[in-house]
């Protein structure tokens, strides 16, 4: 009989989410006997903090949250006093060069910036119909959105697959000035460098004293694509995910709408 991990991470958008943004009561329950196992759960998105209680409502049986991509980790073993575990900010002019070094290589882009991290606290930057979410959007010119330090850039191109726009940007923006990626909401993501899910994760291992090797992760996108390289246990892709991840992963499950990660979880507790 095969061991059990010690730790779950799973990508909640496109993966535990369905399509229509709820979470089915059987993954609810599912998770919860996962953690009744003795097994930590982490919900691992690039959902911001501003977000945190939609998270939390999303994944309940969560111990830990990654945020942000990996820039903001949270330990909610004590519900009522969480503990912030590490807390990321990218430069407003390091946001602007990696914009400039852009625009440069592609034209002008549509440009989000998430700076807040109280309770849906509003986008700034260019209102665009693209953007799938119901955020509230304070339209605000560039410079007067990147003054300060921020969480996260979101950019698009008007005609360009966001594929080809990040392979653009992994070209031109050196790892030391930010971390770029892709989650399929149609833009890149630029973060603090040195930020993703893996190193996110490593400050839950860290506080667990749980090796990577312990650890089984799930995902679509290829903002998870760092975890998949990091975790040890299994890397799981759900059917629907992009062909990145899929590259790496161990096996695929079934699609975020049709449960996937929870028909997995369910057959290995029965192991």
């Amino acid at each position: 009989m095969r061991s059990l991990p010690k730790l779950i991470a799973t990508d909640l958008d496109g993966t535990l989410v369905h399509s229509d943004d709820t979470v089915s009561d059987y993954t609810r329950a599912v998770l919860e006997r996962v953690k009744a196992a003795g097994i930590h759960i982490v919900g691992a998105t690039g959902r911001g903090p501003r977000l945190t209680e939609l998270i939390r409502f999303d994944i309940p049986a969560a111990d830990f949250l990654v945020m942000g991509g990996g820039s903001r980790v949270l330990d909610l073993r004590d519900t009522d006093h969480p503990i912030v575990l590490r807390d990321e900010r990218l430069d407003g002019d390091a946001l602007a060069e990696v914009l400039t070094r852009l625009e440069h290589e592609l034209g002008t882009l549509s440009v989000l910036i998430e700076a807040g991290d109280h309770h849906e606290a509003p986008l700034w930057g260019d209102a665009d119909p693209h953007w799938r979410y119901p955020d509230v959007v304070e339209a605000r010119v560039r410079a007067e959105c990147l003054n300060g330090p921020v969480l996260k850039g979101f950019a698009r191109h008007p005609t360009c697959d966001v594929d080809e726009v990040l392979a653009v940007a992994e070209r031109v923006i050196p790892p030391s000035m930010a971390t770029i990626t892709q989650a399929g909401l149609g833009y890149i993501e630029i973060c603090p460098p040195g930020v993703d899910k893996a190193t996110g994760l490593r400050f839950v291992a860290t506080a667990l004293g749980i090796d990577p090797g312990d650890v089984l992760v799930f995902g679509d996108m290829p903002n998870d694509v760092p975890m998949f390289r990091w975790a040890g246990f299994g890397r799981v892709a759900v059917a629907n995910a992009h062909p990145a991840l899929k590259a790496l992963a161990d096996e695929t499950t079934l699609t975020n709408d049709e449960d996937g990660v929870a028909t997995y979880l369910e057959a290995m507790l029965k192991l």
